[in-house]
């Protein structure tokens, strides 16, 4: 009785192996591609805000309202293997209430969060989103969680068509970190629609581009920007970045009126301190802020509590329109083909300040600016799309099937002497 060698022994295992890959990768294909199911769209050309208005997001500012300060993007401690964070809601709240905040929503993936003491300032909101390009929404207002997601939504059309579904049950959507978010680009965010506000900075970039991509093609937003906090112990981690409201209150209600009119402004602040608790703290409430910022006779204007280093107008193709240097306010008269305007303060410490958009349009027609039916269902190419996924995903399971009614491992391992041959 002779046993077989070693190498073939080896052999064998790599074959096994290799075949359990081969099954692993073709199920995960084949989930890929029911996941990616989605009606297939025409986008329509993109076209910049025109009218005889200047449409102006602060024309119901209060200036007797004190700004409240605001984080929407906020994760806690949730039950389950999904589980990011170590910390409580009440325990998050505590942290961004020592830094002044006002308004803390809080945001769990996939997941609506009771507010820890006071259930009036609940605020539906969940963040939507498994799959592995980091496309995520905020989802505001809405009974229940959408749990359907494309695994790896590829293409814009998949994209909008979460965008569409959201957006039934819901009072607001935000699209979350584009900058972070892997296949964010141009061509993309001249077609995508549907979202009320676009997530500004992520610590990525202070010029976001990405959302002039958008405005240039006549996609209207407003921005805000905000922690996407999931560690409260971490210095860099923590009031960096916030949004200051004109709100009455904290209340739902209240907000939404706010959110809905664009009444606020973003900013980015710097970690005061580099781990130095006392020092963060301090300094965040010492922040340079907006005293007025409005539209009259067609002029934009902005007003600070501080001087800044500069302040930037920018508009159409995110060309800079006019810019101001060492001062603490500034005016800019719409000309006739300007599209739009965005304002952008930069202070001498690293804080930033961003405003929300003036843009054309005609108030007659419409109540924002920016075209409406930007995109219609294909009907032949949602078919074909679809058709080519089910061909796809019925080659990946005959395969599969192929796979695994090779010879048992077994009876692999005995013929290749395992045991003994003669």
């Amino acid at each position: 009785m002779i046993s077989k060698r070693p190498s073939s022994l080896l052999i064998a295992a790599l074959r096994i192996t290799g075949r359990s890959l081969a099954v692993i990768l073709l199920v995960l294909f084949t989930l890929v591609c029911i996941s990616g199911v989605s009606p297939v769209y025409r986008f329509s050309r993109p076209e910049p805000f025109t009218g005889p208005d200047i449409f102006n997001p602060y024309a119901g500012l209060d200036t007797a309202h004190t700004w409240k300060r605001a984080n929407f993007h906020t994760h806690t401690r949730v039950e389950g293997i999904f589980n990011e964070c170590t910390h409580s809601p009440q325990a998050t709240y505590d942290s961004l209430k020592g830094y002044g905040y006002d308004i803390v929503t809080f945001s769990n993936h996939n997941e609506l969060t009771e507010h820890p003491f006071d259930s009036s300032l609940a605020v539906n909101v969940y963040e939507h989103g498994y799959n592995l390009f980091k496309y995520h929404k905020l989802v505001f207002g809405s009974d229940k969680v959408w749990h359907w997601d494309n695994i790896l939504p590829l293409f814009t059309f998949q994209r909008q068509a979460q965008m569409d579904r959201l957006s039934r049950d819901s009072d607001l959507i935000q699209l979350n970190h584009p900058a972070r978010t892997n296949g964010t680009s141009k061509k993309g965010m001249e077609r995508l629609s549907g979202y009320d506000i676009m997530e500004l900075d992520s610590g990525k970039t202070t010029s976001q581009e990405y959302w002039d991509w958008a405005l240039s093609a006549g996609h209207y937003s407003f921005a805000l920007a905000n922690d996407d906090l999931h560690y409260p112990d971490r210095s860099r981690c923590i009031a960096v970045r916030c949004n200051f409201l004109d709100t009455p209150s904290a209340r739902y209600e209240d907000l939404l009126a706010t959110l809905r009119e664009g009444r606020y402004y973003c900013m980015r602040i710097p970690d005061y301190g580099n781990g130095d608790w006392k020092t963060k703290h301090r300094l965040n409430a010492e922040l340079p802020a907006v005293r007025d910022i409005g539209l009259k006779d067609g002029t934009v204007f902005l007003r600070l509590t501080e001087t800044a280093d500069s302040i930037r107008v920018t508009g159409q193709d995110h060309r800079t329109l006019f810019q101001v240097y060492g001062d603490d306010e500034l005016e800019y008269a719409f000309r006739p083909e300007d599209s739009y305007a965005r304002l952008t303060a930069w202070f001498p410490d690293g804080e930033v300040i961003y405003s929300n958009v003036f843009a054309r349009y005609d108030s007659s027609l419409s109540a924002l600016p920016g075209s409406t039916g930007t995109h219609s269902i294909s009907v032949a190419g949602t078919l074909a799309y679809n058709l080519g996924l089910l061909i796809l995903c019925i080659f990946a399971v005959m395969l599969t099937i192929r796979i695994t009614r090779k010879k048992s491992t077994t009876h692999k391992l005995k013929i290749c002497g395992l045991v003994t041959a003669r």
